[in-house]
């Protein structure tokens, strides 16, 4: 034996020493009674106590909460649950989940779409136990909720629902949305009269076969080529519309332009045609009055006093001719008092 085993042995077997065993050994065996009689129910646990031994055997209805409880050793124990949000990691690459995750977590589940492909997705389901009685009574004790109930459901929901998606709806946010909150309705439907209340489930990411990831890829550049060419035709199709629509425009412009230009010419003329035939009108009006006029002086000078009508008309014609002394008799004679000798010389009928 070693030097200090030597000095505990020699320690012991003093009288001092020897006193203090019964209370040692009392003490010790208080904190063994205490520990093995009671348990304690942490904060976010819950618990429920089963009876091993005795006429009761069996699980109690009965929820213990957070604190230390009373259990008979060997005759009863406490199950522990938790109480909290928690959390099942359906993912393949570690940095999705983190470093030191205190949760469950498993291999990404893989899908096949109903094209016939497979697509990896990274999955994430939020649930609480909200009746541990129902939990460890149709599941089990321990964490066989996570094993036999929440990850096989899961996975099965979650290949039901997806599945039926094809690889173009897996870009639709609105299909992939609508697929989670069936699963998730599913979830709830069979967990729930177990115990287990699903809050969310939550498709972070997806992926599809290399080879048919480059399949889909290719074939989104040709459906974009597609949709660009589509784009540029209706483009240029639009300005073809518009350069038309210009056009008529301007041809309407100088269709009108030539209609007012033809419109005024009709007014000129109009115009000129009213500004003659109104002088023309005024013409025959004033020679209808000079020929009146003029009927009017023949019908005076063949009425009486004509002769002197015509003596002073002659007396205008022989105004300012030279005095000539002519014979007033004989048969050369000329008498300007003779108004009927002088008509006769010029010709000029009596009345």
């Amino acid at each position: 034996m070693s030097k200090a085993g030597d000095q505990i042995l020699a320690a012991l077997k003093q009288p001092r020493t020897r006193a203090l065993w019964p209370i040692g050994v009392a003490l010790f065996a208080g904190l063994f009674a205490y520990n093995a009689c009671t348990v304690y129910v942490r904060p976010y646990e819950m618990g429920v106590k089963q009876v091993i031994l005795g006429g009761e055997k069996g699980i109690r209805e009965k929820v213990y909460g957070p604190g230390l409880h009373w259990v008979t050793p060997g005759a009863e124990r406490m199950h522990l649950f938790p109480a909290d949000l928690q959390v099942l990691e359906m993912a393949d690459n570690p940095a999705e989940v983190g470093e030191g995750a205190d949760h469950r977590v498993v291999r990404a589940i893989k899908i096949q779409t109903s094209e016939g492909y497979t697509v990896s997705a990274d999955v994430t389901v939020l649930y609480r136990i909200e009746n541990p009685y129902k939990v460890i009574t149709q599941i089990g004790p321990g964490r066989l909720y996570e094993d036999s109930a929440v990850i096989p459901r899961a996975e099965q929901v979650l290949r039901r629902t997806l599945g039926v998606l094809d690889s173009d709806d897996f870009y639709k946010g609105d299909r992939r949305d609508k697929a989670m909150e069936q699963a998730q309705k599913l979830l709830v439907t069979e967990l729930e009269p177990r115990g287990i209340k699903v809050t969310h489930v939550l498709l972070r990411q997806y992926r599809y076969d290399t080879r048919y990831q480059q399949a889909i890829e290719q074939r989104k550049i040709q459906d974009q080529s597609v949709f660009k060419n589509m784009a540029e035709a209706a483009a240029a199709q639009a300005e073809a519309e518009k350069n038309r629509i210009i056009a008529e425009g301007q041809a309407t412009v100088q269709v009108e332009l030539a209609r007012g230009d033809a419109e005024v010419a009709k007014l000129r003329s109009e115009a000129e045609l009213y500004r003659r035939t109104k002088a023309a009108e005024g013409d025959l009006v004033v020679k209808l009055a000079r020929a009146k006029g003029i009927e009017l002086e023949n019908v005076a000078l063949r009425g009486s006093g004509s002769e002197n009508m015509v003596g002073l008309k002659m007396a205008d014609v022989l105004g300012g001719t030279q005095v000539i002394v002519v014979p007033t008799d004989g048969e050369g004679g000329v008498n300007p008092l003779d108004l009927n000798s002088a008509l006769k010389r010029f010709d000029v009928k009596g009345m």
